[in-house]
């Protein structure tokens, strides 16, 4: 699930993790928002033969809705659990959950609440705890593997993500009478405010390849916004303004006789047009979210350390 360092074939070329930014990404600004001691879970990459790359692409940031601080995860004493920092000065974070195992999170849209999942044995269960405080938590879901919960923007529901010997499929639970539904196939929901009833969501095709797909579970209405034959593409964000969709995809580093696969940044508008790789770095880049005020992007890297060691880092954001 998580680690200090992502797991590398013996094969791959060596990784200059030190440098903190690459000629590809001139212009862009990167800030490093936690230290070592905040012990930044690093979500699992696996590389493959043939060049295959794996990730984890639950969300496992999220930023206040007052944007002055980022949620994130952490290991400490064998456990993982969800830790507050406040951006505006340095220093320690604030536990907000008191758990073994919590998997991913999200914060409600009125930033009361905060949902997340957490990995109990074999399963996944879905819980609700007050995010001012913590530590006491409802639990929503029981006896299923349930991962990516996230509010919707009126706040009456949680979409979420289950797997089963069928595949993964997005749910819905009414937090008002408790009632559980199923939507459709697909991963890392995340809903689109206003009236429309519509959610962007990972899909894998037929060739294992994600795509980003524009879901409405209303009118049944479903189309693939960004995918390649060659790429996945996971995690899908929508910028505050509506305008932009960021997400994680894999891409390839070429040079001296290898190919090194990789994760980076990507951002297309929600009509998939404008389609533009952001990161180009060795480092993995993953689990991006937007501040508050769209100016900028949040993301789990390990570049500029050395050893590899991930933090969160921030980049300005310039379309």
């Amino acid at each position: 699930m998580f680690c200090a360092v992502s797991e590398f074939c013996l094969a791959q070329p060596a990784v200059d993790y030190s440098v903190v930014s690459v000629p590809e990404e001139s212009g862009t600004e990167f800030l490093q928002v936690s230290t070592a001691a905040d012990y930044v879970c690093m979500p699992q990459v696996k590389r493959g033969s043939g060049g295959r790359i794996d990730w984890l692409s639950n969300r496992v940031l999220d930023t206040s809705v007052d944007g002055q601080s980022i949620a994130y995860l952490s290991l400490r004493g064998n456990t993982t659990n969800i830790f507050i920092k406040d951006l505006s000065r340095q220093g320690s974070s604030t536990q907000r959950t008191n758990r073994q195992g919590v998997w991913d999170f999200a914060y409600s849209p009125d930033g009361n609440s905060i949902c997340f999942s957490e990995a109990r044995g074999t399963t996944n269960q879905i819980f609700l705890t007050d995010a001012r405080t913590g530590y006491v938590c409802r639990q929503i879901t029981q006896g299923s593997n349930d991962y990516s919960p996230v509010f919707s923007p009126d706040m009456k529901s949680i979409f979420f993500a289950r797997l089963e010997n069928r595949g993964v499929s997005i749910w819905n639970y009414n937090i008002e009478n408790n009632f559980l539904s199923s939507f459709t196939n697909g991963m890392n929901p995340c809903p689109l405010p206003g009236d429309e009833k519509s959610f962007f969501c990972t899909r894998t095709n037929t060739s294992g390849r994600s795509e980003i797909w524009k879901v409405n579970y209303e009118s049944g209405v479903e189309e693939c916004i960004v995918s390649d034959p060659q790429r996945s593409f996971t995690s899908p964000s929508l910028s505050p303004d509506g305008q932009w969709i960021l997400f994680v995809g894999d891409s390839k580093i070429q040079g001296n006789g290898f190919v090194y696969a990789n994760t980076d940044l990507f951002v297309a508008r929600v009509d998939g047009t404008g389609f533009a790789q952001l990161t180009y770095h060795a480092a993995d880049d993953l689990s991006p979210v937007w501040s508050r005020d769209g100016q900028f992007i949040y993301f789990l890297s390990q570049r500029g350390n050395a050893e590899g060691i991930c933090n969160i880092w921030r980049m300005n954001f310039q379309y």
